[in-house]
């Protein structure tokens, strides 16, 4: 019993070692390329709004009031729609957007999504 309880923790760290290690890379990007506008503390809105708690909700949810591209947007910003997003805002949304940073390496774009997961 002992060796399969301890094979099947050997196996979960495994597999939660490799997020946490993206996660990682993730908040050294956010805080190269992201951390300038956003924030990821609930309702600390800077030049864009907070980030927290973002994987999973609804666009343009907050009460942050700056930016209108995303007003009445159905939008839910799954991994896929983030990473389309960071990738290049005009041809997800087809408008102009304020973001700058855009982020054309898919690897970096999986390991800022994992960040924000965690947040």
């Amino acid at each position: 019993m002992k060796s399969i309880r301890i094979s099947t923790v050997i196996a979960c760290l495994a597999a939660i070692a490799p997020a946490a290690s993206m996660a990682a890379d993730g908040e050294a990007l956010f805080n190269k390329n992201c951390k300038t506008c956003h924030s990821i503390e609930p309702g600390k809105h800077g030049l864009g709004p907070s980030l927290a708690g973002i994987v999973g909700k609804k666009s343009a949810s907050q009460d942050f009031t700056k930016y209108k591209a995303l007003v009445g947007s159905d939008i839910i910003w799954d991994e896929a729609n983030i990473s389309a997003w960071i990738e290049d805002p005009k041809k997800f949304i087809g408008k102009t957007s304020t973001m700058v940073a855009k982020m054309k390496d898919p690897e970096d774009r999986a390991a800022i999504i994992e960040y924000l997961k965690a947040h």
